[in-house]
């Protein structure tokens, strides 16, 4: 480094100075490369002196007048002058010359050969800096070629940390603009503009007569899409056409899939597609030719607006490329742009699922139509809650409204239409509220056998199809054990009826006031609840999901010690479509219980020594987005002693209308209770002032009465945690050196669900032979700050013959468990010929 080479200067100097005999030494410094470093020059037996362009006079007198015993180093930042014009002249006469020449100095220090120092004469001016040098000696280059030279003095100029052309063009892409770059401005400071568009040709195979970067970009993009295309590009695209498809797929890929720079490439691909028009392009091709296009998101334009055609169509049996739509959908969700399309692919798949029910079929006979609904129809109900959870995240939904009416139209006329009369009709069957466990029975049935603490976790208004998805989600940790049943809530299905029936009771009656009792207590809030509960065992409580979800782990130990069964209330999808200003968030509210009662599983696993729970709940709900009709609503009821609720009328007398059905409330609750519950056959309302119209419950349908329960059991003391990852950082695509420094990042920061985690790492052939060493890396970093989570490795490579024709790997490794975690394509090109062909 500068400081080396400045060492050997001072070695040199110092044996000038020796002996007895007082020595002048002049060192005319022609283009002022030690300027900086001389300050800090001292010497064993001379004295620095600096000498000034119009001092001469003054340091003729001091040298010659007041001190003439002193050696000096008279150092001057600038040319010799002219005989004529130097009053010193004659000093030098008895005096001694010094020349130092820092691009021999730089060489030897460097260990570059002789014959590529005039590299570094034609570059001196980059090694005036100390930094800009040090930044030059760090890059630890081995085995100099012109080309390595050249690529380490651009990789000084970007600061990259490694001696690789491609994180230089990476830093001026993600660091800089494309006009007016920063560090294209640097590179033609000094003078390596011409070699660094050699480098683009050689390495890119790019070559223009007025290079620029914008125009490098668009060469690239268009050679990545032409070889992801399954047809010729547009003509006037053909020009930009490189021979270096590879190394330019490589780059692309490298940085799009970067964690750092993945929305950079998402700018770079937007500022090409303006400027090519590629949607306009893209418009006139097969929808076929752009199913594997991942350089611009106007691929997935087209896509989607292809497959809401179809949809739209009920052409359910289109493809591209023999690819159905769900297929299409699945793979375009992977690709890059996937982070910004998931919500419009998985609204399409659950449109697609939906559109191919339009011919539904319900069996008759309620048994049937249970154990269709909880094996297959549940997932109607699933992928429409799914659609519209989509839908709502879209920013612009006017391409999508057709589809979202046709979507609306089968699931209300088809489904509902179909299912629900069916359903009514089959549970006036005798035999009807013995075909599935009932919830008046839910204590007794889970609770007669049952020695180890239990929490009961109560979701208000979770539908099967919810808690299905539920069940999918903790069956995929390998500390689960779950197992999802279903059961039938009570009728009228509204909450204070269907909390009741959760209680251990031995009786549940319904007041002539429509008051609900258990046991003859009133147990609409939790006081009372804990009240039923502890008359049958003492050693239990209820509590609220939002007084306990914050607790420590202490403060969850003093309510859960001790205690055999815990009732814990959770109240998030209710609390919201209850509400007509936010029953349209109900789905919202839908996948926030989900993940609410996951957490409050796993913290009380780990907290609170609990591992046996059982998620249930006190009924379901129907929810249609489109307003209801005056059509679609029964009218008025003049009883004023009447329960009256959109979705049922509990009363003395039954309802008498073509769309009502009635059942005994003492058949409903194993009582000889007289009152009659009435309840539309299909998803029509009673008329009923106020309150929401798409989110309703009360009624009798599978949406509303099939709640699930599911039992799960954890492993004590289990808490889901997943690996802390890391990524590469460097664009790295080929290997020069043998000795190689690559930054990676740790993706996440250590948390309780992110565990640290050691990686092996180390480069392997193509016949698994290691061709490097091997690193070590523990990933525990808790910095929240991506930067600072950035690390480095060197690899020192085997100094051997590589053949630039095979495919070598970095290969990385979990420590612990032995699975690989990734691995990275790379060439080795270690053959030092000069064989670049710049000229000198």
């Amino acid at each position: 480094m500068a400081e080396l080479n400045l060492k050997q200067i001072i070695d040199r100097l110092n044996a000038e100075f020796t002996g007895d005999t007082r020595k002048l030494v002049f060192w005319y410094d022609d283009k002022a490369e030690f300027e900086e470093d001389i300050a800090g020059v001292e010497l064993e037996n001379a004295k620095v002196y600096i000498l000034k362009p119009h001092n001469q006079f003054q340091t003729k007198r001091f040298l010659e007048r007041e001190d003439t015993t002193t050696n000096y180093l008279i150092y001057a930042p600038f040319p010799k002058p002219d005989i004529s014009e130097n009053h010193l002249e004659d000093t030098m006469l008895y005096s001694k010359r010094f020349f130092a020449d820092r691009a021999s100095l730089l060489s030897v220090d460097l260990g570059i050969e002789e014959k590529y120092k005039p590299i570094i004469e034609k570059h001196i001016k980059f090694f005036a800096n100390k930094e800009r040098t040090q930044r030059f000696y760090d890059l630890e280059i081995e085995n100099f070629n012109e080309e390595n030279i050249l690529v380490g003095l651009l990789s000084a100029i970007c600061k990259t940390r490694t001696c690789s052309f491609e994180e230089v063009l990476r830093v001026m892409l993600t660091d800089g603009e494309m006009e007016d770059n920063k560090f294209l401005a640097e590179i033609e400071k000094y003078d390596l503009l011409d070699s660094f568009w050699k480098l683009c040709e050689q390495q890119f195979g790019y070559t223009d007569v007025k290079p620029t970067l914008e125009k490098l970009m668009v060469t690239m993009f268009v050679t990545a899409t032409a070889r992801q295309m399954g047809c010729d590009v547009p003509q006037n695209w053909k020009s930009f056409g490189s021979y270096k498809s590879g190394n330019i797929i490589a780059f692309l890929n490298n940085l799009m899939n970067s964690v750092l720079y993945g929305d950079r490439f998402d700018a770079l691909s937007k500022h090409v597609s303006d400027g090519l028009n590629v949607m306009a392009a893209f418009s006139s091709m097969q929808p076929e030719a752009l199913v594997d296009v991942d350089t611009f998101i106007a691929s997935d334009q087209i896509l989607v607006k292809w497959i809401v055609d179809r949809l739209t169509a009920e052409d359910t049996g289109a493809k591209l490329d023999r690819l159905s739509i769900p297929n299409i959908c699945e793979k375009r969700s992977k690709l890059h742009f996937g982070k910004r399309t998931l919500k419009t692919y998985s609204l399409l798949q659950s449109a697609y699922y939906l559109i191919s029910e339009v011919n539904y079929s319900c069996p008759d006979g309620f048994k049937k139509i249970i154990s269709q609904y909880l094996e297959d129809d549940y997932k109607i109900d699933q992928e429409y809650r799914k659609f519209y959870s989509c839908f709502d995240l879209l920013k612009d939904t006017g391409a999508f409204e057709g589809l979202r009416t046709l979507v609306e139209n089968i699931y209300t006329n088809e489904f509902l239409a179909t299912i629900m009369p069916k359903w009514n009709e089959g549970i006036q069957e005798e035999q009807a509220l013995q075909e599935i466990p009932l919830q008046r029975n839910f204590y007794s049935g889970n609770f007669r056998n049952t020695k180890e603490r239990t929490v009961v976790i109560i979701s208000d208004a979770m539908r099967y199809e919810v808690g299905q998805e539920l069940y999918r989600r903790m069956s995929d940790d390998p500390k689960c054990t779950a197992k999802l049943e279903a059961q039938l809530s009570v009728l009228p299905s509204y909450t204070r009826l269907g909390m009741a029936a959760l209680l251990p009771h031995r009786t549940l009656t319904m007041e002539d006031d429509f008051r609900v009792l258990a046991d003859g207590v009133l147990c609409n809030d939790l006081a009372s609840r804990q009240t039923v509960l502890q008359a049958h065992q003492k050693d239990s409580c209820c509590v609220q999901f939002d007084d306990i979800k914050g607790l420590k782990k202490n403060d969850l130990r003093d309510i859960f010690t001790g205690k055999q069964v815990v009732y814990v209330y959770h109240n998030q999808i209710d609390a919201r479509g209850d509400k007509a200003n936010t029953e349209d968030e109900v789905f919202v509210a839908c996948e926030e219980a989900i993940t609410e009662i996951m957490d409050l599983i796993r913290k009380l696993t780990g907290n609170a020594n609990t591992t046996h729970f059982i998620v249930t709940s006190d009924h379901g709900f129907i929810y249609k987005r489109d307003k209801l009709s005056e059509s679609d609503k029964i009218g008025g009821i003049n009883d004023k002693k009447a329960f009256v609720n959109r979705r049922f009328i509990v009363a003395q007398e039954p309802v008498v209308d073509e769309g009502v059905q009635n059942m005994s409330m003492g058949r409903i609750l194993g009582n000889d209770d007289q009152k009659v519950v009435s309840f539309p056959v299909n998803s029509n309302v009673f008329k009923v002032a106020g309150g929401g119209q798409n989110f309703v419950h009360g009624g009798s349908s599978p949406q509303e009465m099939l709640v699930p329960v599911l039992t799960i059991r954890m492993e004590k003391g289990h808490m889901e945690t997943r690996p802390a990852q890391i990524a590469l950082v460097s664009i790295v695509q080929k290997i020069t050196n043998l000795i190689t420094t690559m930054d990676f990042i740790q993706s996440d920061a250590v948390s309780d669900t992110v565990k640290k985690t050691t990686y092996k790492m180390y480069f392997i052939s193509e016949d698994n032979e290691k061709i490097s060493n091997e690193n070590t890396y523990i990933a525990d970093s808790r910095d929240v700050d991506p930067q600072k989570r950035i690390f480095r490795m060197r690899f020192t490579f085997k100094n051997k013959k590589y053949d630039k024709s095979k495919q070598y790997h970095l290969v990385v490794y979990d420590d612990a468990t032995g699975i690989e975690a990734f691995r990275h394509p790379v060439i080795m090109d270690l053959a030092f010929a000069d064989d670049f062909g710049f000229s000198i």
